[in-house]
């Protein structure tokens, strides 16, 4: 039986697959090989990019006119910016895909050959110069995780590949496709993530064109969903179809994910006369994230970047990022955190990873938090508002500054402990969504339990700001209005130098938004 692929390549033979030549337009791709083009492919992880190059892989070499040959480089990041061993194991590496794949035989000796008679920086157009001139088919060459190399490692390969170029194709590829998470621009080379470049200019001007591989369109989502229906007589409900598009946004692995765990991990969904509906959807998702499942797990380790932090940071607090390099925010696009949107304003990739980075945020606080008694719930389990109110300034009134200091982004501290708060308050039982507001100086959140919907409006006084209460209740009026609620609670931190006392200043009392909602404020 097949099933929803969440880990490498996708096999026709044992998992649900869209083909993966129709996620890109082929015909533009054939008529790039067919003029000997060198180009890029591009995505975030997991997003398909490996499928596609085999497959194209594949169709060449049955179509007959090209020799195709995929190469992983991965391997050969161990050896950083030892040059020697890097490309021992990239000219070892592409030999080894090359036999297994197509059947070519004699590279292995010709790569012990290439690499005893040249030096490292000549290894590897050497290499592809003999093997072309012998060849009697012109040479397409992929090589994937070529971004997975740093410093004068991908230099030199970069260099070798371009000097290589005028003789193609008898003498050297007739195309090649350089893969990997990021689209390099200029290919402007860094001994490390954070480092100044090491190259002036680019090290890599024969590209023609970068292509980018796209998450899945609604339609495709249905489709694959409904490869398990056909095969199984297990139907998706139209709801849980929608709600599988409304949290990945198409997003490949995140798709697959939420299909296998609904479908062939939880107990109700392994039953294949009862449908998936939007219940074990929204269960799935909880489970991704509380398993801290690799795919999320590696998205939220990249917050401790710098540069990650310098733009989630202030998306988080709903400040400007107009002072942000642009190619600092490409990049946090092309590792899949973001997309742009209406023209080009950035907001978080999809609802999944909305939730997956404060709540990675706010674990340090939640791990922190002190055992705290349920006391905002009533005889019959529903959560008390009021109640809810009292537990929280009690929290805060003891134990909010003290927490402050374990959560990892400063200027939005406040935002992660009570998001922190809150989390251990829905508890599995109710949900807690995220909104962010960019250049707005605000965030939304959203408190579901059962029946109670609750909107909450963050809003930081900042040192030299005045007041932020009128600006925060006319923008909380848009937030309820936009969630159908009559009332709301308005909390604003305030973090001047200058402020009270927590103890002074911690109070709550209730005013109205200019359209007449009432709101509970609170003052922290």
């Amino acid at each position: 039986m097949r099933f929803f692929n969440t880990e490498g390549p996708v096999r026709a033979e044992d998992h649900y697959v869209l083909p993966p030549l129709q996620r890109w337009d082929l015909g533009d791709v054939l008529a790039l090989i067919e003029q000997k083009k060198y180009f890029l492919l591009h995505a975030p992880r997991q997003t398909g990019k490996t499928s596609c190059l085999l497959a194209l892989m594949d169709y060449l070499n049955r179509e007959g006119r090209y020799l195709a040959v995929y190469a992983n480089l991965e391997t050969a990041q161990a050896a950083r910016e030892n040059l020697a061993l890097a490309m021992t194991d990239i000219v070892q590496t592409i030999a080894a895909e090359a036999r297994l794949d197509t059947g070519e035989q004699g590279l292995a000796e010709l790569a012990e050959d290439v690499l005893a008679h040249n030096a490292p920086t000549r290894a590897l157009r050497a290499f592809l110069t003999r093997w072309c001139e012998r060849s009697e088919r012109p040479l397409v060459l992929f090589l994937d995780e070529v971004d997975a190399l740093v410093g004068d490692t991908l230099v030199s390969l970069l260099r070798q590949l371009r000097a290589g170029y005028r003789q193609r194709p008898s003498a050297f590829p007739s195309t090649l496709v350089l893969c990997g998470v990021r689209d390099l621009r200029d290919y402007r080379i860094h001994a490390s993530s954070e480092a100044e470049p090491i190259t002036g200019g680019s090290a890599f001007n024969i590209k023609a064109e970068s292509l980018r591989l796209g998450d899945f369109h609604p339609e495709e989502v249905k489709t694959l969903l409904g490869e398990h229906s056909l095969e199984t007589g297990q139907p998706f409900t139209p709801e849980a179809v929608e709600r599988v598009w409304h949290l990945t946004q198409g997003q490949p692995w995140l798709v697959n994910a939420l299909a296998y765990e609904s479908c062939f991990r939880m107990p109700e969904g392994r039953d294949r006369t009862k449908p998936i509906n939007r219940a074990l959807i929204d269960q799935a998702k909880e489970q991704l994230i509380l398993r801290r499942v690799t795919h999320l797990d590696q998205l939220a380790d990249k917050l401790r970047e710098p540069r990650v932090r310098r733009i989630i940071e202030p998306m988080l607090a709903g400040t400007a990022m107009d002072v942000i390099p642009i190619d600092e925010r490409d990049y946090l696009v092309d590792l899949g955190l973001l997309r742009r949107v209406n023209g080009g304003s950035l907001e978080i990739a999809n609802p999944i990873y909305r939730e997956v980075l404060p709540r990675t945020l706010a674990s340090g606080p939640m791990d922190s938090l002190p055992q705290i008694r349920p006391s905002w719930l009533d005889a019959a389990g529903n959560l008390d508002p009021d109640a809810l109110l009292n537990a929280f300034l009690s929290f805060w009134r003891q134990h909010g500054e003290a927490l402050l200091g374990s959560a990892p982004y400063h200027e939005i501290a406040p935002h992660l402990v009570l998001m922190a708060f809150l989390q251990r308050v829905v508890n599995g039982e109710g949900s807690l969504e995220r909104e962010y507001a960019i250049g707005r100086g605000r965030m939304d959140l959203c408190l579901t339990y059962r029946a109670l919907v609750l909107g909450i409006e963050l809003k930081v006084w900042r040192p030299g700001a005045p007041d932020p209460l009128t600006e925060g209740l006319a923008q909380l009026d848009g937030y309820l209005a936009s969630l159908a609620l009559n009332s709301g609670w308005l909390i604003i931190f305030d973090r001047r130098p200058e402020a009270p006392p927590l103890a002074e200043r911690l109070a709550s009392s209730l005013t109205r938004t200019p359209a007449g909602r009432a709101v509970r404020l609170i003052r922290a």
